[in-house]
């Protein structure tokens, strides 16, 4: 059952329920989502079922109503993009973000070094959000969008598994977005999510 506290949609809990059961494997890749078994398992309608449905199939993990489990070729095809797209958005901040907006990059800094797992998972998301907005290319910012869950999935594993230099290396990348140096802001994010990928698969083959 979802929670009652109002606090987030109803189709954003249950997109949040079937991506996770999909990632971590409890629901397998082939199986046939049916709706009305979801919402009564969840105790929604079909309406937020049907749009995290949508959202899913947008994002690749839901294929003519089954599901895609992405193999470890899919996730560096997918993420070698991520990296040419965040390294040139990384760029686009240096040159375009306000000051007031970069400093907000530094609050997430902070809260990457003090939060809770969870606090830092989110700091982490806006880190990224905020500096591929900078790219001002509704496109692009599109196809990165059609990546969330893949993304989450890399940015859940590298928190809770306490990646070496994670904060660090955001900062770092803060620091060359502040000096407005945009080839260092490109370079950096390209090692750091490249670091990211490395991780996360090292981390899968121990498991």
């Amino acid at each position: 059952m979802l929670e009652s506290n109002g606090s987030r949609p109803a189709y954003h809990q249950c997109y949040e329920v079937l991506r996770d059961r999909i990632l971590t494997g409890e629901i397998p890749g082939g199986t046939k989502i049916v709706e009305e078994k979801l919402a009564a398992e969840l105790g929604v309608s079909r309406t937020p079922i049907r749009e995290s449905i949508r959202k899913l199939e947008n994002e690749g993990l839901i294929v003519k109503k089954k599901v895609v489990k992405p193999t470890e070729k899919d996730l560096r095809n997918m993420f070698q993009v991520r990296i040419l797209l965040e390294g040139y958005s990384a760029k686009c901040a240096a040159t375009f973000l306000k000051d007031k907006e970069i400093e907000k990059l530094y609050e997430y800094v902070k809260i990457g070094k003090t939060g809770t797992k969870e606090e830092i998972m989110n700091a982490n998301e806006r880190f990224h959000n905020d500096i591929v907005s900078a790219s001002n290319n509704p496109v692009m910012i599109d196809i990165i969008d059609r990546m969330q869950a893949i993304i989450y999935l890399f940015r859940k594993t590298v928190v809770i598994y306490n990646r070496p230099h994670l904060i660090e290396e955001h900062e770092e990348i803060y620091h060359a977005i502040l000096a407005r140096d945009g080839e260092t802001a490109e370079s950096l994010m390209k090692k750091h999510l490249e670091t990211d990928l490395n991780f996360y698969l090292h981390v899968i083959s121990n498991q």
